[in-house]
């Protein structure tokens, strides 16, 4: 068994800071949301308890870096694309929990779940422009543009919240362009 599970138990989830992130609802022009099927090391998917592990492009804040700076980096290394324009931002930073059996194992053990700042995007290349394995550190299997309205039947149950809040904030940026 691998060490950072050993010690798992004995972390008490409430001990652990939210990491700080941040989070992108990229729309096209037909007012589609861009998923991507995150890649999982071996295991990972019985961690999560789901088969397919969908989600919008998401990553960490560096230190001294603004939200909005880390969104257009995130965007480029998990899409492969810069190709977008901020067109909205959450009022508040999100956050969710962990899983109890995920907690002091998923993400290096050292955070209780993740604070999120996210930011609307409208995408202004092509799909030809999006290239998920441009990065050295690919996240994601595939991706695919879907209505937001089915957008969180796609989501982990333990994120489901957060984009629930993101589905009633940005709805209404998700639309066909004129």
């Amino acid at each position: 068994m691998p060490r950072h599970r050993e010690h798992a138990t004995a972390v008490d989830p409430s001990t652990l800071p939210y990491r700080p992130c941040v989070g992108i609802m990229l729309i096209n022009r037909d007012g589609l949301v861009w998923v991507g099927n995150r890649m999982m090391d071996g295991g990972a998917h019985e961690l999560t308890g789901a088969a397919l592990t969908w989600q919008m492009p998401q990553g960490g804040i560096d230190e001294g870096e603004e939200p909005a700076v880390a969104a257009l980096r995130e965007l480029k290394e998990e899409t492969g694309t810069d190709k977008a324009r901020i067109i909205g931002e959450t009022k508040d930073w999100l956050t969710y929990d962990l899983p109890p059996h995920l907690a002091g194992i998923a993400l290096r053990g050292k955070y209780r779940g993740q604070k999120q700042k996210w930011f609307a995007m409208r995408f202004t290349g092509t799909d030809s422009d999006i290239d998920i394995a441009a990065d050295d550190h690919q996240e994601f299997s595939e991706w695919a543009w879907v209505p937001l309205d089915e957008v969180l039947q796609l989501i982990v149950p333990f994120k489901r919240s957060v984009y629930e809040q993101l589905v009633a904030e940005f709805g209404p940026l998700a639309v066909p362009e004129a």
